[in-house]
């Protein structure tokens, strides 16, 4: 097998064993990375490395499995519903969190729509749902518009969000001409669309991809976008502002900049905190006030933690964005910083 070291001989029990992805790519994200000048960050998104194999950590770092109501929707903020729809992507990242998933044929994919549908019209606090995966966009527009069949009667939703890479790794997919209808009737049933991508570097965003964003705007789609803090990848404050201010140019408002997660056979991924903080702040210098809109969050299962500051007494300062115990949300906290810590498990309480 090719990795980024080199090539070398491995068993197929040796990667089931530490969790290893299966290589794939699409044919336009290889030519991305060759033709946008940054290479040697790019191909990590996609090229394996044998560091994976000694890269320890869980395969639900997020407690998905606890906060599974039925096979394939999760629930774990009140507002939100998240939807497994599919475990394949057009191409598979190297730092994936749902590596127990992605690529593989998962159980944990919605498999009874209408069961789904039913649980949500029962709660009545769940305003939007978060198709994900697996990338929904690798499904057929027909398919996804099958899904839409049970969740745009559900009064209370009134934003359907889609999770995706797919806009970087197959651009043209978005040019099916039925994909206006589709959200056009998301808007007709009275529900915004919401397209939640995912660049991790300003190289992924490739003139052909703003062509679509710009598009899909014109028709009423609304954009976010969520990155991940990546080790040797975009862990450098210039590129990160360079791409947050890019995506404001184009439409699309930095949402999350994600703390890479310890997942089994990702986590050498990870940044450490001291060095994250130290990156945001960069961030922040290069970025005018009203393009400041990303938050700095680590996604642990306790909930979604905005990660504000380290201090001079060696504390690391946070607030719960997200979190299933509602009297969390908004609450600062913090612990005492370990050197090297990457995650709040990493870090002394007390």
């Amino acid at each position: 097998m090719k990795f980024i070291e080199g090539t070398r001989f491995v068993t197929e029990d040796e990667l089931q064993a530490h969790n290893i992805t299966r290589y794939h790519v699409t044919k336009v994200y290889r030519e991305q990375i060759t033709n946008s000048g940054f290479y040697d960050q790019l191909k990590r998104i996609v090229e394996p490395s044998v560091e994976e194999f000694e890269s320890p950590g869980s395969l639900d770092t997020s407690g998905e499995h606890d906060n599974t109501v039925v096979t394939g929707l999760q629930h774990k903020y009140a507002q939100t519903g998240l939807l497994l729809v599919t475990d394949r992507c057009a191409s598979y990242c190297r730092y994936c969190f749902r590596k127990r998933i992605v690529g593989k044929n998962s159980h944990e994919i919605a498999p009874d729509l209408a069961q789904v549908a039913q649980y949500i019209e029962s709660h009545p606090e769940m305003t939007n749902v978060l198709l994900s995966g697996g990338d929904p966009f690798v499904l057929s527009t027909a398919k996804l518009n099958k899904i839409l069949d049970h969740l745009l009667p559900i009064a209370h939703l009134d934003s359907i969000r889609f999770g995706t890479k797919m806009i970087v790794y197959e651009p043209k997919r978005f040019e099916d001409p039925a994909l206006g209808a589709l959200i056009e009737r998301i808007h007709r049933a009275g529900k915004s669309a919401t397209i939640v991508t995912h660049f991790d570097h300003i190289g992924e965003i490739s003139a052909d991809v703003e062509r679509i964003i710009r598009s899909l705007r014109a028709q009423g789609v609304q954009f976010l976008n969520q990155s991940v803090l990546l080790a040797k990848v975009n862990d450098d404050s210039e590129i990160l502002a360079a791409t947050f201010s890019k995506c404001h140019q184009i439409g699309v408002r930095p949402y999350y900049l994600f703390q890479g997660r310890p997942v089994k056979g990702a986590s050498h991924f990870q940044v450490p905190l001291r060095r994250g903080l130290e990156i945001t702040r960069g961030i922040n210098q290069r970025l005018s006030g009203m393009h400041k809109t990303f938050k700095y969050i680590m996604s642990h299962h306790t909930g979604k933690i905005e990660i504000l500051d380290l201090t001079d007494d060696d504390r690391v300062y946070m607030r719960y964005h997200q979190s299933k115990a509602i009297d969390k949300i908004g609450k600062i906290f913090s612990r005492r910083y370990v050197e090297a810590a990457c995650w709040l498990d990493d870090l002394a309480e007390g």
